[in-house]
């Protein structure tokens, strides 16, 4: 049987699914940037009463900090599973708000519906970037407003997906690597003259729920998604195991602040005219 463009992109899609549904991505949003979600909601100027979309949405880090100012509110993401976090969350905090599984790159919403469309270090993970910016866009109503929280490729988390490349299954065709969503002519162009205006600021959050480099290489091991594949990858070849493990640590304790981890994210707003 020949297999097509369809089978190898519900393939990827559900390969993606799976990753994320991997170790537990709500407790590193809860534990080391809770803060993002509340940044980009302030950035975007959710209010009451408005239609807000997040985008790879995950356990709702921006989603219910948005839904708590009254907004109508959709979190949306490929893997459902991380909506029970959510939603136990959002009931802690006495807020309501809509779970839906959807893919960034074929959102399942009208053209024009929302006031507000974000993603919190959601969407750049996304493996077709173009694809994702034109889906943002699409949704946005006239004059509404789209917000994004990514990592920079010279950040933190940048690095650390330079250090596993190596070790990593190649990418899909056509993929590009998510820490592009960080890097401010690529997202220019994306965007292109759609949006105006497209405003970009870099800022940095700290990573302090663990100080000791060996511990916090673990801590990635056990619990993020990405980091979890590509040790899974591995896991039958030893020597590249202790190689990773190595490379991982001298990584972290280079970046190591003594009290933590900084982290460089791109903050974006942008207004669709």
């Amino acid at each position: 049987m020949t297999r097509t463009v369809q089978d190898a992109d519900r393939e990827l899609k559900a390969k993606h699914r799976a990753l994320w549904a991997s170790g537990d991505y709500p407790a590193v949003a809860a534990q080391l940037i809770p803060e993002l979600g509340p940044a980009l909601v302030e950035a975007t100027g959710v209010r009451a009463g408005q239609r807000v979309l997040d985008v790879g949405a995950g356990s709702g880090n921006a989603a219910i900090p948005a839904a708590a100012t009254g907004a109508d509110v959709t979190a949306s993401d490929l893997t459902p599973e991380l909506f029970a976090a959510g939603r136990r969350i959002a009931a802690e905090r006495g807020v309501d708000l809509t779970w839906t599984e959807a893919d960034a790159e074929a959102l399942p919403f009208p053209d024009d519906t929302f006031d507000v469309v974000m993603s919190c270090v959601g969407a750049m993970f996304a493996p077709r970037h173009q694809t994702v910016a034109d889906e943002l866009v699409r949704v946005t109503r006239p004059g509404g407003t789209i917000g994004m929280i990514n990592w920079t490729p010279q950040g933190f988390i940048g690095n650390l997906f330079a250090t596993m490349g190596p070790y990593a299954p190649p990418p899909p065709p056509g993929a590009t690597p998510p820490p592009r969503w960080g890097d401010e002519e690529h997202v220019r162009a994306l965007f292109g003259d759609r949006v105006t205006p497209l405003e970009m600021r870099r800022r940095t959050v700290r990573l302090d729920h663990l100080t000791d480099p060996t511990e916090f290489r673990e801590y990635w091991k056990r619990t993020y998604g990405p980091t979890i594949a590509v040790y899974k990858y591995n896991a039958d070849r030893p020597e590249r195991i202790a190689d990773l493990d190595r490379e991982f640590l001298e990584f972290l304790t280079t970046w190591s602040t003594g009290a933590g981890w900084e982290a460089e994210y791109l903050l974006v707003t942008a207004r669709k005219p």
